[in-house]
């Protein structure tokens, strides 16, 4: 507003101004020694054309001025309205609050004199003295009362409510007496009807009186002191043990989620809370053996850390880089993006794949980028290209050297792998509009027909053994019982010489410049028939997603 009057001041003393002006203007006149072509009333003119020009921008400004000064009043009691109503919304809040805080307190006093009335000729807790002293009541606060009375009436509750278990009642014996050996035996027992026993368990957990302390007790013998780490990746019973531990944790997770709070941290107790951190710092050791391509993505080790974590809420306790430095070693488990959600390891996921990208698994790195929607900094078929392009430089440069057939196959048998998941990719993923898929299958039924016809070599038939005739002309086939001619002619190898084709074809071995595995190094062993999708460098496909197996 200063600025403005002074402003108006200076429009005001322009008159005056021009009048002093034109008082000089006189003066140079009468002084003149020449003629000036400039006039007066000129000078006057332009003059009053700047100040009318000034004072009409003046007004102008002025009237801007007025309008931003509504605006700010008319934002201001907009703000003041809101700020009354979000004060009123609090106001009701508070008081809804306060109800339901009165009514919980009603209720917890209702439970308290319910309980002193039923306990009131049977004393809850006494202490004896050994001397034979007559017992005595020990009181206790009331909220403690009211805590453990809700505990007994839940677990109460839990055991006699009819728990509906359609095909396997047994489990709810097996909970309701707490025997975790019993529930082990009984899962690997009726491991081939998994699918159904993993949707009753949380079922039957409920009829537990404690399922947490039940779940905490079937980890025992994750780690068995009498297998090293090495030998219990190839021990099946020791597997399936692991398998059952982390479906078990599971389903207590899924019992949790179910509950509301108050339930839910009436299971998970401060006791079973110190134990579970227990099992934690006994475990977290044993990991450090581990790196990032352990069981290629598929490590029960790592998936059972994260998942005691996640169900018994105690992830706080350590820093979310060394729990995401983990993850690849879960990235082909199917529970790998829910667990890492639980963990709060969401933000952590583009480093993940990245140390995924670098270590040759572009395909989980794929699957990872779909579930928390990061496609556009991590290009899925870019990803998917850069896995096949590597796959055909190992095997171009096995094609360029002096290799064996063995090693041969051996890569052969990869591109086939890799092409097929990454077919398998597209599909789940509906990439087809940017990745065709001719291309890849025109070369997948060029492997397979080359795989084909190198099976089919060795059963042409071999020739049968012949001999001279009596007369030294010619050869004819043997008709005498070949096993016998055999056991004749076996005394007389330096007249007969032995065929080689009476002794089995002996696959050499792979040599040194043995080309190393894109899936993981593994060593070679051709695999009894019938297998399913073993191929002959022992590896299985990886891309094929089958089931949650126990």
């Amino acid at each position: 507003m200063e600025d403005t009057q002074s402003v108006a001041t200076l429009i005001d003393s322009t008159t005056s101004k021009i009048q002093q002006l034109q008082k000089a203007f006189a003066e140079l006149e009468s002084h003149r020694a020449i003629t000036l072509n400039l006039k007066w009333k000129q000078l006057e003119e332009h003059f009053h054309g700047l100040e009318k020009s000034l004072k009409r921008r003046f007004t102008e400004l002025e009237d801007q001025e007025k309008e931003y000064e509504t605006k700010t009043m008319e934002a201001w009691e907009m703000l003041e309205k809101r700020e009354a109503a979000v004060m009123a919304k609090e106001q009701a809040s508070l008081e809804r609050l306060q109800e339901k805080r009165d009514a919980a307190v009603s209720a917890i006093a209702n439970a308290l004199q319910k309980h002193r009335k039923i306990s009131s000729g049977e004393p809850a807790a006494f202490n004896i003295e050994d001397q034979g002293g007559a017992p005595s009541v020990e009181e206790k606060p009331p909220d403690v009362m009211a805590a453990e009375s809700n505990l007994v009436d839940m677990r109460k509750s839990s055991v006699n409510e009819c728990v509906e278990v359609k095909s396997y009642p047994q489990l709810v014996d097996l909970c309701r007496e707490m025997d975790s050996e019993g529930l082990h035996k009984f899962i690997s027992d009726n491991r081939k009807n998994l699918s159904a026993i993993r949707e009753e368990i949380p079922l039957a957990l409920k009829a537990a009186a404690d399922p947490a302390s039940l779940v905490l007790d079937s980890l025992n013998g994750f780690y068995c002191m009498e297998v090293s780490n090495l030998d219990g990746k190839k021990d099946s019973n020791l597997l399936g043990l692991r398998r059952t531990c982390i479906m078990l944790l599971e389903c207590l997770s899924i019992l949790l989620t179910n509950l509301d709070r108050s339930s839910a941290s009436h299971i998970i107790s401060e006791n079973v809370t110190e134990r579970a951190k227990a099992v934690v710092e006994d475990w977290k050791p044993k990991l450090d053996d581990l790196d990032v391509d352990a069981n290629n993505g598929n490590s029960l080790e790592a998936h059972a850390f994260l998942q005691l974590l996640s169900t018994f809420g105690i992830d706080s306790d350590f820093d979310h880089d060394d729990l995401s430095k983990l993850v690849p070693m879960v990235s082909r488990r199917r529970q790998t993006a829910d667990l890492c959600r639980s963990l709060g390891l969401s933000d952590k996921m583009p480093g993940v794949i990245n140390v995924l990208v670098n270590n040759g698994r572009q395909i989980d790195a794929v699957n990872l980028a779909f579930e928390f929607e990061l496609m556009k900094q991590f290009s899925p078929v870019t990803l998917l290209k850069s896995y096949l392009n590597d796959a055909k430089k190992i095997s171009s440069s096995v094609k360029t050297g002096n290799s064996s057939p063995t090693v041969q196959n051996e890569v052969n048998e990869r591109e086939l792998t890799a092409l097929k998941a990454v077919i398998k990719c597209i599909e789940d993923h509906k990439l087809e509009a940017q990745y065709p898929l001719d291309p890849l299958q025109k070369r997948v039924l060029q492997l397979e027909k080359a795989k084909a016809d190198k099976k089919r070599a060795p059963e042409v038939a071999k020739p049968l053994p012949k001999r001279p005739r009596a007369n030294g002309v010619g050869h004819s086939p043997r008709v005498t019982n070949v096993a016998a001619d055999k056991n004749i002619y076996a005394r007389m190898t330096d007249r007969y010489p032995q065929y080689m084709y009476d002794r089995p074809y002996v696959y050499p071995r792979p040599t040194d410049n043995h080309v190393p595995s894109l899936l993981g190094s593994a060593g070679y062993a051709m695999p009894p028939p019938g297998h399913g999708n073993f191929f002959g460098n022992g590896f299985q496909y990886q891309a094929v997603q089958t089931p949650y197996l126990h």
